[in-house]
């Protein structure tokens, strides 16, 4: 047989070497590349270009400029929004862990099949029912003003902790879902082998089901991630000095809402990075399945 050594050849002591061809069809995917990256930029450029032509020439521009887009308020507010947006970095980092824990556990519960186990899987079904249909403001406001009203020993009290504790009831609930899914798309016959292999139950989870399913439900769960980044927003409601109670008191005292503009550039650093990651791990996703 003549021709060039394929990649799959073996015993002909030859490196596989791309033809010509092949070699054209390089240049014409990085040629049309090239061309539509330049076409998508110009465009951009121009689109951009005539959002601010016209908003800056429509006739309420200066009020809007000087209510939303002051640079002297701007400079004014950044400081004690920041300040704020650290607490809402804090309440984040704090109730993700202990949303994973408690979603893993939820899930892992609702996938027990053994009959004996039916109340906690009855139980673990009533709260992701409960608490996904409850609205996320609702649940805040019933721990950071419901628990203290009871007076119990032992009932925290700190506005923080009955933010965190609302956040993570809330989210757990969706998380749980989450894990289920994963756990539920992994074939039954893995679970088979590991078990005709004498692994138990628990085993099988941690060792083979567990491991594959989070890494299938990593790009939905950073989407809830960045919904909990936004949400940390809502334990203002409690009276916490976070980004958005900040932009509140300084608008509400000085009758100028640019402090709510700085709020939400805080939020849209911290949520853009960790949005771009989630794409970036479902296209590599796709790419592997493919």
């Amino acid at each position: 047989m003549t021709g060039r050594p394929q990649p799959g050849d073996e015993g002909e002591g030859q490196p596989w070497v791309k033809s010509e061809r092949q070699h054209e069809r390089e240049r014409t995917r990085r040629s049309r590349a090239r061309r539509s990256t330049s076409i998508a930029t110009a465009s951009s450029i121009l689109f951009v270009v005539l959002v601010v032509v016209l908003v800056t020439n429509a006739p309420g521009w200066p009020r809007v400029r000087e209510a939303f887009f002051s640079p002297e308020w701007f400079v004014r507010a950044l400081p004690d929004v920041a300040s704020g947006f650290l607490l809402n970095i804090k309440i984040f980092l704090i109730a993700e862990p202990l949303i994973l824990i408690v979603g893993v556990l939820v899930a892992l519960a609702r996938t027990v099949k053994a009959p004996a186990f039916f109340p906690v899987r009855a139980l673990a079904t009533l709260y992701t029912d409960i608490f996904r249909g409850v609205p996320t403001l609702l649940v805040i406001y019933l721990v950071g003003f419901g628990l203290p009203a009871l007076r119990l020993q032992g009932i925290p009290t700190d506005l923080a902790t009955l933010g965190i504790i609302g956040l993570t009831l809330s989210y757990g609930a969706y998380v749980a879902e989450v894990f289920r899914a994963g756990i539920e798309s992994i074939h039954p016959s893995q679970v088979a082998a590991a078990r005709s292999l004498g692994l138990s139950h628990g085993k099988t989870m941690r060792f083979v089901v567990l491991p594959q399913a989070t890494r299938r439900v990593v790009p939905p769960l950073l989407n809830d991630f960045i919904s909990l980044q936004k949400d940390t927003a809502l334990v203002a409601t409690l009276g916490l000095l976070e980004a958005l109670r900040q932009a509140q008191i300084i608008a509400t005292s000085k009758f100028n809402y640019t402090s709510y503009l700085v709020a939400s550039l805080l939020f849209i650093l911290l949520t853009i990075p960790m949005a771009r990651f989630t794409d970036h791990l479902a296209a590599r996703t796709r790419r592997r399945r493919a």
